[in-house]
């Protein structure tokens, strides 16, 4: 059985800390360790299918964080021991004893997402419970959440949201971003108006409400750079 890890840097030290000579590093490495496959490569046509490359794709974002990959994903040590046994079986994950973390570690800020998260809830079982709480600790990060989820693009998050929190999802009508989608249903929850122009047209913050967010993912961003610097390298070498 997979037991959870203690830090990013005992659960991947056999994994490259930075991009190796083939472009790798430990984020890319970690993800084809829980899936076989290269997070590029992801077949995520069926649901489940779709479940796993998103639960492995916010794990590899936390170890490229580095910390406490538990804390980093905003689990417990328990939850993420039963989320590799159950998620991963066949993954060879080096196995550390855990200690169970108290959820009063988490702070204010992440636990209020979480609960809109859980609140809003469209399927069963364990692996909602496990988004909603990954969601939010991977929220506080400061780039768009799909990046700092690990995953491909945008609409990977909106098909996440859309098939485990149908109700808080289906509200973003607007298509705002989803950072700021969370607050603001939890701002009007409370009873409490986040904005104050009546019409979001109108408002000089209207690209950080609604602005693109497109690009490369983490992963995809940080092999092409060591590529690119490689090859820097590469042609200084030649002209010296």
């Amino acid at each position: 059985m997979i037991a959870a890890q203690a830090s990013t840097s005992e659960a991947t030290a056999h994994l490259p800390a930075r991009p190796n000579a083939s472009g790798t590093h430990a984020g890319i490495e970690f993800y084809r360790l829980l899936t076989g496959c290269a997070p590029a490569e992801a077949d995520i046509g069926a649901d489940d299918d779709f479940d796993r490359h998103v639960l492995a794709s916010i794990l590899a974002a936390a170890v490229m964080d580095g910390g406490a990959l538990a804390e980093r994903a905003g689990l417990s040590e328990q939850e993420l021991n039963d989320l590799l046994a159950r998620s991963f079986p066949s993954a060879t994950v080096r196995a550390f004893a855990w200690m169970p973390r108290s959820a009063s570690e988490s702070d204010d800020e992440t636990i209020m997402v979480r609960d809109l998260l859980l609140a809003q809830r469209s399927t069963e079982g364990d692996v909602g419970r496990w988004l909603a709480a990954m969601v939010a600790r991977r929220a506080m990060e400061p780039n768009h959440l799909w990046e700092d989820l690990g995953l491909r693009d945008r609409p990977e998050l909106s098909r996440l949201l859309t098939r485990h929190f149908a109700p808080l999802a289906v509200r973003n009508t607007g298509n705002m971003r989803w950072k700021r989608f969370f607050y603001r249903m939890l701002c009007e929850d409370d009873g409490f108006v986040m904005c104050t122009t009546p019409v979001c047209t109108q408002c000089n913050d209207f690209d950080l409400c609604f602005g693109e967010e497109s690009g490369e993912s983490r992963m995809a961003e940080r092999r092409r750079d060591y590529l690119r610097g490689d090859s820097d390298r590469i042609d200084a070498a030649r002209t010296a």
